[in-house]
């Protein structure tokens, strides 16, 4: 059963999902599909999913903290450092960390939404979707 909205041109977004649990990818991945989303890369691995940042951009990126090696701090250093300024990058947190500390960390680093782990998929669908729709009107709109 779908639960977004049906908007065709938020079905091209480029979804980047990182996280070192495979079952996470894989709920992610088959969820944003069954949406009929044809753009959702998975990376399990850091180092690729910023090789793959860097070579196209996504539109929305979905990141876990606690990984090995490279973290989701890290990862949302390197995330800003590649985004021009002028940009609205929506990356939401996806975490077990319910730490108040963590959170704030995160969206300090340019995380614009957290949901804690375990989630519902809907509600990640539904906060995707917003982010997506405020990337595109921001797109359509320009910088300030």
């Amino acid at each position: 059963m779908k639960m977004l909205p049906d908007d065709p041109l938020l079905h091209d977004a480029c979804i980047l999902a990182v996280d070192d649990e495979p079952a996470n990818l894989s709920l992610v991945e088959k969820a944003f599909q069954r949406e009929g989303f044809r753009a959702v890369r998975t990376f399990l691995d850091a180092n690729a999913a910023l090789d793959a940042f860097a070579a196209e951009p996504p539109d929305l990126v979905l990141l876990d903290l606690m990984m090995p090696g490279i973290d989701g701090y890290e990862l949302l250093e390197s995330f800003r450092r590649l985004t021009s300024p002028d940009d609205y990058l929506p990356i939401l947190v996806l975490t077990a960390d319910a730490n108040v500390a963590s959170r704030l960390r995160a969206l300090a680093l340019g995380a614009k939404d957290v949901l804690l782990k375990p989630y519902d998929v809907g509600e990640l669908l539904m906060r995707s979707w917003v982010l997506l729709d405020t990337r595109r009107t921001f797109q359509r709109r320009g910088p300030a």
